[in-house]
């Protein structure tokens, strides 16, 4: 009798502390309002439109007044070789974008490791600012650098008797521009969210290294990147459920008919297909299984992630 009573008071007692702290933090759960609705207006109502995959669709008509047909328009999208194509050329440019992971962890342990302040600083703002130009504009300083029409590089390069290097015309050329651009522009934001994670590293591991004489590799070593190992795991672990996406930007402003078998991609051929074509059930069979394969990829490295560290982001 007694343990229920207590039972029975220790509930009551938890409902009027959440009552509680819910009217003193009333303010954050108004402001909670705004991009929830966002979420729920722009993310979860558009999800009904996966049905088009499923439909012959047609404009007239409308989702629901759209005749179903299973799944013969993902019949349709594995018949295309233009599919395999731009499947191909995704999962290749984010196998080599992959390859960059390193290097914002390296930026970030080098700027922790400087001890100027005015140089820290303004090296900070030089690596971070590319990633708050916008790709058209970085897709034009790329063609007015390394067009071989008047390119600066390649007139610097005939200025000195070498010939124009085909930067956006050859294949292999342009898929270094394209992962050189990439890690440009994103090499800074990476660098922030490590910075962000080594601001959380105990100062006292540090100085009780530097008294047993650990030189700075050491410490860099055994304090600095196991510091940081949960936010590199969770990282790489959302990069490989990207594995099968590539914004639209980038691949779109540096593509051209030069480079069509090895630019195009599934975000490209998406557009393609379902603006240009008005082929909205091909586009959206499409997207949904570039979610599905993310979906799969995502899972798989938490899976792994799991039983090699014990750590993933769910």
């Amino acid at each position: 009798m007694q343990i229920e009573i207590s039972q029975t008071t220790s509930s009551a007692a938890i409902k009027r502390s959440r009552v509680s702290f819910f009217r003193r933090q009333w303010q954050l759960y108004v402001l909670m309002i705004i991009p929830m609705a966002y979420f729920v207006i722009f993310k979860y109502i558009p999800m009904a439109g996966v049905a088009v995959a499923f439909k012959d669709y047609n404009l007239f008509k409308g989702v629901w007044g759209s005749d179903w047909v299973g799944l013969d328009v993902f019949k349709e999208v594995f018949s295309l070789p233009q599919f395999y194509r731009a499947f191909r050329n995704t999962l290749v440019l984010n196998i080599l974008g992959l390859v960059t992971f390193p290097v914002p962890i390296i930026l970030a342990v080098m700027l922790n490791e400087i001890r100027i302040s005015w140089f820290k600083r303004v090296s900070q703002t030089l690596m971070y600012l590319p990633h708050f130009i916008s790709w058209v504009i970085v897709g034009g300083m790329a063609i007015e650098l390394l067009s071989t029409n008047n390119g600066t590089i390649n007139e610097m390069i005939k200025a000195i008797g070498g010939q124009p290097i085909p930067f956006l015309e050859k294949p292999m050329y342009w898929i270094s521009t394209y992962v050189g651009t990439g890690l440009w522009h994103h090499a800074g934001w990476g660098t922030i969210l490590y910075l962000a994670a080594l601001t959380g590293i105990n100062k006292e591991l540090y100085e009780a290294a530097e008294v047993d004489g650990a030189s700075r590799m050491r410490k860099i070593w055994h304090i600095t990147l196991p510091g940081i190992k949960p936010t590199i795991i969770v990282l790489f672990i959302l990069q490989i459920g990207n594995m099968a996406n590539i914004s639209f930007e980038q691949p779109y402003v540096l593509q051209n008919g030069y480079v069509k078998d090895v630019s195009e991609v599934i975000s490209t051929y998406v557009y393609t297909v379902g603006i240009q074509s008005a082929r909205f059930a091909l586009a959206t069979a499409v997207g949904l299984f570039q979610s599905v394969v993310g979906l799969i990829l995502l899972l798989t490295a938490e899976f792994i992630s799991r039983r090699v560290n014990n750590q993933g982001i769910f």
